[in-house]
């Protein structure tokens, strides 16, 4: 580097390197000065060059501004003194800006861009949250409180609990030893009182070694295991997840192929015992250093409110029910009603028909046993279907409960279901929405400003036109107006082929799944959901559920469980009511990432509801379960090359293990196509005779020849049968045998009439 008349170089050195060795020969001054303008330094940046500690060969390179070019330019234009003075005030104005863009810098940063710890629940997109965190330390303390947390699962960081909330859900673990001033500022943990958990190894007990046993009533599936088994984060695979379901709920009838102890695999449990002195000290987390870490900042710094919104009314909740054990209660349904709900709109058809079959066939009604037999400790499931017999944005008449059960009784696909067999256990209701709406308190006094918004899906709004009167306008242009109207998208009923998709009907779904389970209590299904199995241990976990979204860590809301007027739920529409009364499955993940709430609405893997649903997005396809789809028309249309299994196997073969499956809309597709009419046997043959007779003049319309088995001289012969039966008619089938009465069900059990 040169040197300068101004900075000579000290002892030889040039930064931090020796200076090289110059001739002692006199250099002209003309040359001298050509040689200062044509070196490096004469850039405006000169390179320092420092010793890194412990790196010997490496040193670091710096880029500082050439002080000595600066100040013989200034010298040189302005003179020694300005010069000076110039540089001294240019540096003055660097460091004043430093220091009042450092110090200022929060002024200009919006409240919803404060910083945050880097595992806040947020994201780029806009906040959804209303709720301060002192409401969301409530919710987490009500729902603990009641029974509704049975997880070890841990407390996000962010909701800052101080002290363990006890759960009576979860049994006592050993108490930490850590010392309080090592203990992190928040608690993520509860304090079990709960009652002890034996774990049951579940097989068929001679003499009934061909069928698997009924779930042992007041049983507990322990999702936590589940997870460890099932969870697709981890790397699990549905295949594998489907085993350990079966094996643990003793649905591998004999002989049983797998050796070796399961303890690992065992996820039912029953409770036995009392409950845990809750009076016992609980481990505290560090107030302390919470206190410090947080200074004098805002106590929701944690936490993005939702953009031009008020943070909503603090929250006060009544005291949680208690929790008592299964084995402590009076009655078995206390507290934990066993209802399933669907929602559907237009005339009845195969889909929800196949529903309502699975339930029959797969839970414990007591079917099997004399119509007056009770037991106290056996909570019997109910069935509430709820009928929108109108469009989704239409207003019932007055006559709507009348008409809605004349429409049931007419239709061969429902009426079989009002037979007094089923009359305790399955149930048609008429849905209001108004009604519904203002039966939630949450929302009653509110959903009315939004009636315009009303059919929200993911933040597009469908809107409603308003109906003009016609009366002025021709017959023709009448008649023509009023062919158009009933395919429009508002006057739609039901969803007939993929270009009359009722889109209405399908939002409002979204919402009345919500509704129904926060009024009532119970399991939300979707009219394409088959049972597959018993669910008494899966009601036995009190905790809310829906499940996961494929590979994405979203909720699919096709099955939906929660708690009859739970803290969580009072979150969820408030919630929505301030987001626009969207209710669907991506935006309820959204409310509950905003908010750190999401254990409290436990995201389960699909493999339990869904489980072909992975190998048709073409992921875990070196690994599949049985059967293997590659998508969901597999269902209907069974390839040919897997078409011997559905015949081979029967229902045993159709993915042994999950709780149900969900096969993903087609409501247009016959499940039974040789044989769609419901097949139900003499006691139901006049709905029979009349689905056939439909389906024939169906086909004569469409100058389709009636087959023998559609025709009205209902001839049936095997040779006019489909010779490969895909997987939904063997399914369809095998619950119809079940109602005939020429097989048992999946547990052994003969339908008594």
């Amino acid at each position: 580097m040169a040197t300068s008349i101004y900075f000579p170089p000290q002892n030889g050195l040039q930064n931090g390197h020796a200076e090289k060795a110059q001739s002692d020969l006199p250099v002209p001054s003309a040359v001298r000065e050509k040689w200062q303008r044509h070196q490096h330094s004469s850039s405006w940046l000169m390179p320092i060059s420092l010793p890194i500690p412990g790196v010997r060969t490496r040193r670091l390179r710096l880029m500082l501004p050439n002080v000595p070019k600066l100040h013989h330019n200034a010298i040189a234009r302005f003179g020694r003194r300005r010069g000076r003075m110039l540089l001294v005030t240019g540096l003055v104005a660097v460091l004043f800006t430093l220091v009042m863009m450092l110090s200022s810098r929060d002024r200009f940063v919006p409240e919803e861009r404060s910083w945050r710890p880097p595992n806040v629940y947020a994201t780029q997109e806009p906040s959804t949250l209303v709720f301060q965190r002192e409401d969301l330390q409530r919710i987490w303390q009500w729902e603990i409180g009641a029974g509704h947390f049975p997880s070890l699962q841990k407390i996000p960081e962010t909701i800052g609990m101080v002290a363990p909330p006890v759960n009576p859900a979860l049994p006592p673990k050993k108490a930490s030893t850590i010392p309080s001033r090592f203990r992190p500022p928040s608690v993520t943990d509860t304090f079990g009182i709960g009652a002890r958990r034996v774990y049951l190894d579940i097989q068929s007990k001679a003499p009934n070694l061909a069928y698997p046993p009924r779930p042992y009533p007041g049983s507990v599936a322990d999702m936590d295991v589940i997870m460890e088994n099932c969870d697709y984060s981890q790397g699990k695979y549905v295949r594998d997840c489907l085993e350990v379901l079966r094996l643990g709920a003793g649905l591998d009838a004999p002989p049983r192929v797998r050796r070796g102890k399961m303890d690992e695999w065992k996820y039912v449990y029953v409770e036995d015992g009392e409950l845990q002195n809750s009076t016992q000290m609980a481990p505290r987390g560090n107030a302390a250093v919470a206190l410090k870490s947080e200074g004098d900042a805002d106590p929701d710094a944690a936490f993005v409110k939702k953009r031009n919104a008020e943070w909503e009314p603090h929250l006060h909740f009544a005291a949680p029910p208690q929790y008592i054990p299964h084995h402590d209660r009076p009655t078995a349904c206390e507290e934990n009603p066993h209802l399933f709900h669907m929602f559907w709109a237009g005339p009845f058809t195969d889909k929800p028909y196949l529903a309502l079959l699975s339930f029959l066939y797969t839970q414990n009604l007591g079917l099997h046993k004399d119509a007056d037999f009770y037991d106290p400790m056996l909570c019997t499931p109910k069935f509430y279907v709820w009928i929108n017999p109108g469009p989704a944005a239409s207003i019932h008449n007055p006559t709507a409960m009348h008409d809605m059960y004349e429409q049931v009784k007419s239709n061969p696909w429902s009426s079989p279901f009002l037979h007094p067999r089923f009359k305790d256990v399955i149930q048609f209701k008429l849905w209001n929405t108004t009604e519904q709406l203002d039966s939630i308190p949450e929302l009653k006094d509110e959903w009315r400003q939004l009636r315009d918004t009303l059919f929200n899906s993911g933040g597009v709004v469908e809107k409603v036109p308003v109906k003009v009167d016609k009366s002025s306008s021709s017959d023709s242009e009448s008649a023509q107006s009023s062919i158009v109207e009933e395919d429009d998208l508002s006057n739609r009923v039901g969803s007939k082929s993929p270009s009359s998709y009722d889109k209405l009907s399908v939002i409002l779904s979204d919402m009345a799944r919500f509704v129904l389970c926060h009024r009532f209590g119970g399991v939300y299904l979707d009219a394409d959901i088959v049972l597959l199995r018993d669910w008494e241990d899966l009601w036995g976990w009190r905790g809310a559920f829906a499940y996961r979204w494929s590979r994405l860590e979203t909720y699919n809301t096709a099955v939906l469980r929660m708690n009859r007027g739970s803290a969580l739920g009072t979150f969820l529409f408030r919630t929505a009511l301030k987001n626009g009364l969207d209710f669907h499955p991506m935006t309820i993940s959204k409310y509950t990432k905003d908010s750190a709430l999401e254990p409290l609405l436990q995201r389960l893997p699909d493999a339990l509801f869904d489980p072909a649903w992975l190998n048709t997005e073409d992921y875990q396809r070196e690994r599949p379960p049985q059967p293997f789809f590659t998508n969901f028309g597999d269902f209907f249309e069974t390839p040919v090359e897997r078409s011997a299994a559905p015949q081979a196997l029967g229902i045993n073969g159709f993915f042994r293990g999950a709780y149900a499956y969900h096969f993903h809309n087609g409501w247009w597709r016959p499940l039974d196509a040789p044989r769609n009419f419901p097949d139900l046997g003499p006691r139901f043959i006049n709905g029979e005779r009349q689905a056939r007779e439909q389906l024939a003049r169906e086909q004569s319309n469409a100058n389709v020849v009636p087959t023998p088995t559609t025709g009205p001289l209902m001839e049936d012969l095997v040779a006019n049968d489909k010779r490969d039966l895909d997987w939904s008619t063997v399914v369809k089938r095998t619950f119809e045998s079940y109602i005939r009465g020429e097989s048992p069900n999946m547990y052994g059990e003969w339908i008594q009439w």
